[in-house]
């Protein structure tokens, strides 16, 4: 079967969206775009995506036909919503046009041969409408991700309903000082993770699954359900419940039903807690923050200048990529950070929002989208892991500096007539 995935409402999702395609992002053990790929049992795939998400994209999905107008009509194929949640059982495979609906919005098209025709990804909801109007419709079940905080909400199901994806590992004579609370069963071990001694694994509420290439240090904890992805280094600390790690991080301090995308560290002591962290992100020493109101209330976030209630009284920050942290950084309740800033210590917490390409110290925030100087610094930090800065990386970066101008000097105006009114 030929599925195309498509991005959708990709502002919503922001700031982890900014730097990657929607179907990219995360949620329990595998990315959105796999889930999806996986309930269709998809033969080969393709997505529509936003124009300077493109090069991105193809550098990441080799394989994929992106936004490519000759696959689309090569054959019958299936569009797919990439903030669909699917179900966990199979999808009954038919060749009949239909519209799958969950919760009322169209979650996936199955369409004959011929029938899409552009792969501009702007035209895509007029053909959407239609065929929702037109074509038989069944339900698709499954969940939305509408926010940023929806993934993280999600995540500790998706967990378990992953790793009932993931093949039998094998057992592992030589892990005596391997303390397992709860079934072996919710186990899952990589053959070639390593774990030191002292180590303890909580699997009474749920799977605790250690990719290939991890290392747990000794006297860390995990709780279960939680990932740990491939080559990521755990040193002493406490994985809390619903927690995702992925590849390439380096995490200490303590961590709770949050998840990082990968390649970033929280090497030190610190509470991360219900948050999104994207890739090459640093936290510093000493940096924390709140994922609970003093009061229990509903917390409120800022996504693209707006003021939006999330309806949960748990959540934390959410960090867009090549973010850092200073020594001892306090983010507060709901607090969203774009990519390419630099939050330093102020004596309390660092606002609630923070657009791109700024830095806060010392109580100011100020603009610094001289993309030179941050493409360089992605570059050194990159290339320690091993891993290129290419021209489609910098192309995406700049545009990413000039699109999010607006929203950057609105914030910082804002800033500044706060701190004046603060000073009469």
């Amino acid at each position: 079967m030929r599925v195309c995935l498509y991005e959708d409402g990709f502002q919503q999702l922001e700031p982890l969206s900014l730097t990657r395609a929607v179907f990219d992002l995360r949620c329990g053990i595998d990315t959105l775009g796999h889930k999806q790929l996986r309930y269709f049992d998809a033969d080969e795939w393709g997505a529509l995506v936003r124009p300077a998400m493109e090069p991105v994209c193809r550098q990441a999905h080799p394989s994929a036909a992106i936004n490519d107008d000759d696959w689309l009509t090569e054959g019958d194929i299936i569009f797919v919503n990439s903030r669909w949640l699917p179900p966990n059982d199979a999808w009954a495979k038919t060749n009949e046009s239909c519209v799958g609906i969950a919760n009322g919005a169209v979650a996936y098209v199955v369409v004959p041969n011929r029938m899409a025709t552009s792969s501009e990804l702007d035209q895509l909801p007029i053909l959407l409408e239609v065929w929702r109007h037109t074509m038989p419709k069944c339900d698709a079940g499954g969940d939305w991700i509408e926010h940023p905080w929806d993934l993280v909400d999600c995540n500790a199901e998706e967990i378990r309903r992953d790793f009932g994806w993931l093949p039998i590992a094998s057992e592992r004579a030589e892990l005596a000082s391997f303390g397992l609370i709860g079934p072996q069963g919710n186990l899952w071990l990589a053959a070639s993770a390593r774990i030191e001694p002292m180590v303890v694994a909580d699997a009474t509420r749920g799977p605790v699954v250690i990719d290939e290439g991890a290392i747990i240090s000794a006297f860390s904890r995990l709780e279960g359900p939680c990932y740990i992805g491939p080559h990521t280094h755990v040193l002493g600390a406490k994985i809390r419940a619903g927690t995702t790690l992925g590849p390439h991080c380096r995490v200490g301090g303590e961590v709770e039903a949050s998840i990082m995308h990968g390649y970033s560290n929280k090497y030190h002591e610190g509470f991360l807690g219900h948050a999104y962290i994207g890739e090459w992100v640093n936290l510093a020493a000493g940096t924390h923050n709140s994922d609970l109101r003093n009061d229990y209330g509903e917390v409120t976030m800022t996504v693209r200048g707006l003021s939006i209630a999330t309806g949960m009284t748990k959540v934390g920050c959410f960090v867009g990529d090549h973010t850092k942290t200073g020594l001892g950084t306090l983010l507060n309740t709901g607090t969203s950070i774009g990519a390419f800033c630099n939050v330093l210590p102020s004596g309390g917490y660092a606002p609630k929002y923070l657009p791109s390409f700024t830095t806060w110290w010392n109580g100011s925030l100020r603009d610094t989208s001289a993309l030179q100087q941050a493409l360089s610094t992605a570059e050194i930090v990159m290339r320690r892991r091993g891993v290129a800065l290419t021209d489609a990386h910098k192309a995406l970066f700049a545009w990413l500096a000039e699109q999010t101008a607006q929203d950057r000097f609105r914030t910082i105006r804002e800033t500044e007539q706060r701190a004046l009114r603060r000073s009469a």
